[in-house]
Order: C-alpha cells, then structure tokens, then sequence
C-alpha cells in the first residue's frame, strides 16, 4: 500500500500578509461616514445652534462671496494660461515684447488692459508667460496691471463713482505706475532663485486636446486649493473685527490710507467688485478709497496664496511685502494730484 502525506490545511494569506494584527474593529471610509453621520444627527441641536450665530453667518457669507466671485475668473485664467501653454509657439512672445526687458515692462502692463478678469485670472496666465521664456519682469508686470486696468474694472469705477470720474483715471494711472515700478524692481533687484518656474505635468508625446485639458486639471486643482485657503482666511479676519475700528481710522488722513490699505488686503475682494465697496465707505477720503482700489487686486490674501503656489514661497515673501508698500505710496501721490 502506497501512503501519501496528508494535505496541508490552507493557508489564511490575509493574516500572514499582517501578522500580529489586533483582530477586532477596522476602521474604513463607510464606518467613518456612519460614525459622522450617526454623530451629527445626535449633534444637530447644537450644530444648528452654531451655524445660527451671527458670527458663522457673517464667515459663510463672505467665504460663499470671495468664492462666488473669483472662481469664474479662476476659471479664465487657467483657460487662457493652457491656451498660452499649449497653442501659442514661444517665438510669439519674443515678437511680441522688446527684447530689452526695460521696455518690456511697460508693453506687459499696458497688455493687461486687455484681459477681462480679476487677480485670480492672472495668476495662471503669468505663470504661463514665464514658462513659455518671458523676462519675469514683463511677467510681473503684466500680473499686477491686468485685474487693476482691464475695461471691466474701469467700468465698474464708473458706474460705482458716477460723480467722480477722476477716480476712474486715478486708478488707471496708479495701476500702471505701480505695475511698471515692480517690474523694473525685479529687473534690477530680482534673483532667478527667488522665483520658482511654475510646474506644469509632462505632455511630451500627447495631443494637443489632452495637453491642454491637462493643463486645466493641473491649474484648477493646484489654485483651486489655495484660493479656498485664501477665501477661509478672508472670511475669518472679516468676522472677527470691529466695524467701529473704520469710524476711527477715517477722521485721520494717513491712518485712513493704510487702514483701507490693510483692509484690501484682509477682504480680498474681486477687483470686479471692490468699486462698489470702496464707493460704500463715504466716511474716507477719495484718496484713501483710491489706496483701497489699488492695493486691493495687486496683493491680498488670496492672491498671496497663489501666488505662493505659483511661483514660490520666497518669492511672495519678497513681491508681496514691496508690491503693498509701494501701492500705498504711489496711490497716495496720484491721489493727491488727481483727487
């Protein structure tokens, strides 16, 4: 009689494959929804007594504003920065601008005048102009005037200060002015390693429509992300201080220009939309108002975010900082001759 060893039991591989595993509860995504949901009905007497406050309503109103506003121009954006990307040859800009970046400067920001979007929309599309080999500074140059000088912006003046049409060329003016000046800063001051080249995802060997929908993705995730950032921080520093600080700020001359400077920076409001804020705040001068229209799309918390995003933590600790001072400085002065 022939004998045969016996057959091995089989072999259990989840538990090989952990050995020493606790067995017991395990935590995956259905069981941490349960649990969420389980614990907001049992906690919704309270939650909906939060989101009642005043203070929650007034975060969510201007956190839904700051996102209603800009997400289309965002959207813009980075739908002309793919096009840039993908479909403009780099020879063209090198037609385009003067090969010396002193004159380039001033033809970048005079182009801004043409894009009808706000900051959000220049973002992507400079990151895109220093990809594709333009001097940083023209680049620059051309992010700072485009949300300030753009026929929708200036319309928006108008309408919104119907009774001072030279605020309309005040902010034209200052705009540029102080587009121009942060361009030929950087020209001269600037290092390349302050500036980090913005990423793009690899599109060797793809069609023309999958590179340029894959630019989309790439540009609407990576500022989508700190746009949202931006708009929380915005809402919060909103909520939170006292309207009466304005009331006092107003009754003097220079606290009243870097109060509504400061302001600007804290509300991050569309350069769209800030014509209509700034013409509300009748208790400050029009030069302070006008610090408060020029500040306001060059550098606030949002543009500062993805403007970190873009181009790099050093360089927004660097730009942001000049670009603020110097707004102040030139809208103070062109308001003093033109207002």
């Amino acid at each position: 009689m022939t004998t045969t060893d016996p057959v091995p039991p089989p072999v259990d591989n989840r538990e090989q494959a952990a050995p020493g595993k606790p067995k017991g509860w395990q935590f995956d995504s259905s069981l941490v929804l349960t649990m969420v949901l389980l614990a907001g009905v049992a906690l919704q007497g309270p939650v909906r007594g939060a989101l009642s406050a005043p203070v929650v309503q007034s975060w969510m109103t201007v956190f839904v504003a700051v996102m209603v506003q800009a997400l289309p121009f965002l959207v813009l954006g980075v739908l002309l920065s793919a096009v840039i990307a993908v479909f403009v040859p780099p020879s063209f800009f090198a037609r385009a601008l003067p090969e010396r970046p002193v004159l380039a400067v001033p033809v970048a920001g005079m182009a801004g005048a043409v894009l009808p979007g706000c900051e959000c929309a220049s973002v992507p599309v400079a990151g895109a102009l220093v990809r594709r080999g333009v001097t940083p500074a023209a680049a620059l140059a051309f992010l700072l005037s485009a949300p300030a000088i753009n026929p929708i912006v200036l319309t928006a003046t108008a309408v919104a200060f119907p009774g001072e049409p030279r605020m309309v060329l005040a902010r034209f003016v200052a705009s540029l002015l102080v587009a121009c000046a942060m361009g030929w800063l950087w020209h001269r001051l600037g290092r390349s390693d302050w500036l980090r080249p913005p990423a793009r995802p690899v599109s060797d060997g793809l069609g023309r429509g999958a590179a340029f929908w894959g630019s989309v993705r790439h540009d609407v995730m990576h500022a989508g992300g700190f746009l949202v950032v931006g708009a929380m921080a915005a809402a919060t520093l909103k909520a939170v201080v006292p309207a009466d600080w304005l009331g006092l700020a107003a009754g003097h001359p220079v606290v009243a220009v870097l109060a509504l400077a400061v302001l600007a920076v804290l509300l991050s409001i569309c350069s769209e939309a800030d014509a209509f804020v700034a013409a509300s705040l009748t208790q400050f001068s029009l030069t302070a108002r006008l610090t408060f229209l020029v500040v306001g799309p060059m550098i606030d918390l949002k543009l500062f975010a993805m403007q970190t995003a873009t181009f790099g933590r050093e360089f927004a600790l660097r730009f942001a900082p000049a670009t603020f001072t110097l707004a102040v400085l030139v809208s103070s002065l062109v308001g003093a001759v033109l207002l």
